[in-house]
């Protein structure tokens, strides 16, 4: 089974995990839960010193002799090999780039330990160190009806190479499925971005000030998947909303359309009418929207690209994705009505 997780030459793998194994059985497993030092430590995000550095052609011959031009406005991320010591580009950026370094995450992410008892979860480097995370996992899970147990976690995305953006996210996970779930509500933010400029460190501060919207999402959250388990919701209602959610393709449209449509179409009336993750709260509305996420983190087809070599690696990849939190998003706002 593929990865992204970085491997380095020495055979150690840039992750690290507390109390349990992940899928791909790299890095280190501790038996405790971690401090931020210890995360960055043991996952080998420290003093990566990322920094910029001008962009240049190769040597070409001119009537000068042997020159060396400077590409204007354009730097190479590079940052130190943690274990070599040597030099590692990562990606192409503009002048206006502010690279972010790993220890910002924990800065960030530490202002939630004391006033929650959250603890760091997983930490990691993927795609050679374009892209880095960190997870914290909060004390405390949510009983949705008495019958679904959810928990909450808090997860700091970046990217080295230019790609996007500094992203916090606040993320429930239904531990039955291990599915993750992304809902839209109104009076909660479960992201916040920051752009790689000069102001990127006053953002963060920003950010950090801001957690306090960890827990407006949390209650948000609860109020809303509490009230969607009380409300009943048939199968034809249910088909209905889905019918909105994937409308049916143009009547014209090619046979391999149609067919992807009606598979899908039969997958969700399945997952919502007969599959055991729904057992316990069959027929509600809270079903509906857990057979939406089931459908997407599991069944939904994926492609491979360039960093996976598996189906298995691309659907974790996705599950993070802009096009699937949106569609999770959009879902939620149909099914809790």
């Amino acid at each position: 089974m593929a990865h992204d997780i970085e491997i380095f030459q020495n055979g150690t793998a840039a992750f690290v995990s507390a109390r349990q194994d992940a899928w791909h059985r790299l890095g280190t497993v501790t038996e405790n839960a971690m401090n931020a030092q210890e995360a960055l430590d043991l996952a080998l995000l420290t003093k990566w010193n990322v920094r910029k550095v001008a962009l240049r052609t190769e040597p070409m011959l001119s009537a000068e002799g042997v020159t060396t031009l400077t590409v204007p406005d354009q730097f190479a991320t590079v940052r130190t090999n943690p274990v070599s010591g040597t030099p590692d580009v990562l990606g192409v950026v503009g002048k206006r780039y502010q690279p972010i370094q790993n220890e910002e995450h924990t800065d960030l992410l530490n202002a939630l330990v004391d006033e929650s008892g959250a603890h760091f979860e997983t930490a990691g480097s993927l795609k050679g160190g374009r892209e880095v995370f960190v997870t914290m996992k909060m004390p405390q899970h949510m009983n949705i009806g008495g019958v679904d147990s959810v928990d909450l976690y808090l997860a700091a995305l970046n990217s080295h190479d230019g790609s996007s953006a500094f992203r916090f996210l606040v993320t429930p996970v239904r531990v039955v499925c291990a599915n993750t779930q992304a809902a839209a509500l109104r009076a909660a933010r479960s992201t916040f971005s920051v752009r790689h400029t000069r102001g990127a460190s006053a953002a963060i501060a920003q950010a950090r000030q801001a957690l306090g919207l960890t827990f407006k999402y949390q209650d948000a959250f609860l109020i809303e998947a509490e009230h969607m388990i009380q409300q009943t919701l048939t199968d034809v209602a249910f088909m209905a909303i889905m019918g909105k959610l994937f409308p049916a393709p143009a009547a014209d449209a090619p046979a391999s359309t149609q067919r992807r449509h009606a598979d899908r179409t039969t997958e969700l009336e399945r997952l919502f009418t007969d599959a055991n993750t729904n057992e316990a709260i069959r027929g509600t509305r809270w079903a509906g929207y857990q057979a939406v996420t089931e459908y997407v983190d599991h069944f939904a087809p994926v492609q491979r690209n360039k960093w996976t070599t598996s189906f298995e690696t691309a659907r974790a990849m996705r599950a993070l994705s802009t096009p699937v939190v949106n569609l999770k998003s959009r879902a939620f706002e149909l099914l809790k009505a």
